[in-house]
């Protein structure tokens, strides 16, 4: 069977994946995010769909369509196993901030229409599955708010910044793509709630850091099951929360300190509640960086949590940033853990540490496959857009991020696609929700990853990378009658989706 591709896909394999975690390097083009892709060109057919993105922009998400071919004696086979299987994965996106919002809606309706559509459409677009959203405010929303900001749980409600400026836009996405799977985390709870870090029982009135004091559990417990709820009123339903976003930064312009010792005490609230509203989202510890040994007293923080029996029952497992510490410590993580879920949540790129050329190829390898190898069920990058100084932001938060796609603030039109916005696209358009990653072994070659994946049409997907200087060639074998070869060039992200479903 032939398909039709009209624009995204490729992949590749390699059995080892780098044990550390790899950061974007610094370069001098930090202010020039790399030019987007092309108009769509006509369709190409083929019987397996490829996807390309090199390091040098002279790839940028290009498609291209591949015939079968023989490869069962190629040097260069790698050979795919779907009879071993390992976890199920949720998705691929970026995080939908009060900023990014205020962006897309200066755009007129038929360009905000068709970047939605170009990220977030299955079939035309990159098909990105999941995204997070702050539950109150961020260092990234319109103000320091939360949705309780008068004492007393009795007066929660969402408020109409982000009615108005958050939820026109989730509303367009969930038309585009309505399985889409939405995360929320919270960067403070109340200001009413909050004690000092020393002794949570004496009131702390900031935004920026505090303790959650335990006189308000409850109360705080409450205000999620009313998120909750009201989200999914308006048509917004949350597959999951984290209880608090980076518990262990006390700085940002929101923020809570929530060691893991108040994590394990208040899941105990948030589980029941959860359980006697009836609300079956899941809920995730965590949401910090992997290097939370440099913190006192919170070394194996989600171990922590899940040695109390009653805290674990509650909690599916822990999501991750990548802003200290190695990606190898979900190793650790797993090996303990083995029935926990593992996310990535949170990634960013700025002036101190963007160069394409570098940001694309690391973070696909410490990030997605990175991610990916070690069980990861979804990974989550940060503002999918910010306009061409790194705004709307927050006083006190990043005033030097770009977001995935940034849009010129003197015409809100013109769109520049960075290196997020190609790694997110190489593995959303191939690896599909509820795919689960399946056996890829042979053919090593210094440089060379990958990983394989099967879909829940039954189509297959294999996404690679070649982070060596010339290029690599790789002959993927699934049967006699389904294989194909590639060349990925040097530098490179290639994605394959073949088999049944995998037209567009």
């Amino acid at each position: 069977m032939k398909f039709t591709i009209n624009n995204n896909l490729r992949l590749l394999t390699c059995p080892l994946l780098l044990a550390g975690a790899v950061c974007c390097s610094s370069g001098n083009d930090g202010d020039t995010p790399a030019p987007g892709p092309g108009p769509d060109p006509s369709p190409v057919t083929g019987d397996v769909l490829a996807y390309v993105t090199s390091a040098d922009g002279n790839r940028l998400f290009t498609e291209e369509g591949l015939d079968y071919s023989k490869v069962s004696m190629s040097p260069y086979r790698v050979t795919i196993d779907p009879s071993t299987t390992y976890q199920t994965v949720d998705g691929f996106g970026p995080a939908i901030t009060g900023a990014t919002c205020y962006n897309l809606l200066q755009m007129s309706q038929a360009d905000r229409t068709a970047i939605l559509r170009k990220c977030f459409d299955p079939e035309t677009g990159a098909g990105f599955s999941f995204i997070r959203v702050h539950i109150g405010g961020s260092d990234f929303s319109m103000d320091e708010y939360s949705c309780c900001d008068r004492e007393g749980i009795e007066f929660f409600a969402i408020p109409a910044v982000e009615k108005d400026g958050i939820f026109p836009v989730l509303k367009e996405i969930l038309e585009i793509n309505p399985e889409i799977k939405i995360m929320g985390s919270p960067w403070s709870c109340p200001k009413w709630m909050k004690g000092t870090v020393a002794d949570p029982s004496k009131p702390y009135d900031s935004w920026t850091g505090g303790r959650l004091n335990p006189a308000y559990y409850d109360d705080y417990a409450e205000y999620f099951v009313q998120w909750v709820t009201e989200m999914e009123e308006n048509g917004f339903p949350i597959y999951a929360i984290t209880m608090q976003n980076e518990p262990l930064n006390k700085g940002n312009s929101m923020s809570l300190y929530m060691p893991w010792e108040d994590q394990l005490a208040f899941v105990k609230k948030l589980g029941p509640a959860f359980r006697k509203a009836g609300i079956d989202t899941k809920i995730l510890c965590y949401d910090h960086n992997y290097n939370y040994d440099n913190v006192a007293g919170q070394q194996n923080y989600p171990l922590n949590i899940y040695a109390d029996a009653d805290a674990a029952q509650w909690v599916d497992g822990s999501a991750w940033h990548n802003y200290g510490g190695s990606v190898s410590e979900l190793d650790n993580i797993r090996a303990a853990a083995p029935d926990k879920t593992i996310y990535f949540t949170e990634a960013s790129i700025g002036t101190w540490n963007y160069n394409f050329e570098s940001c694309v190829i690391d973070d696909f390898e410490s990030i997605f496959l990175g991610t990916l190898s070690r069980y990861g069920k979804g990974v989550l990058l940060w503002n999918l857009m910010l306009d061409d100084k790194g705004a709307p932001n927050r006083p006190g938060g990043c005033t030097t991020c770009y977001g995935a796609i940034e849009i010129s603030s003197s015409d809100y039109k013109t769109l520049k696609y960075n290196s997020h916005y190609y790694d997110l696209a190489q593995c959303a358009k191939v690896i599909r929700p509820g795919a689960v990653r399946i056996g890829a072994s042979g053919y090593t070659a210094s440089g060379l990853t990958y990983l394989a994946f099967r879909n829940p049409d039954g189509s297959k997907a294999f996404v690679a990378l070649n982070r060596s200087a010339g290029e690599q060639t790789v002959a993927v074998y699934e049967n006699a009658d389904r294989s194909f070869k590639y060349t990925i060039p040097a530098k490179s992200i290639a994605s394959f989706r073949w088999g049944a479903g995998a037209e567009n």
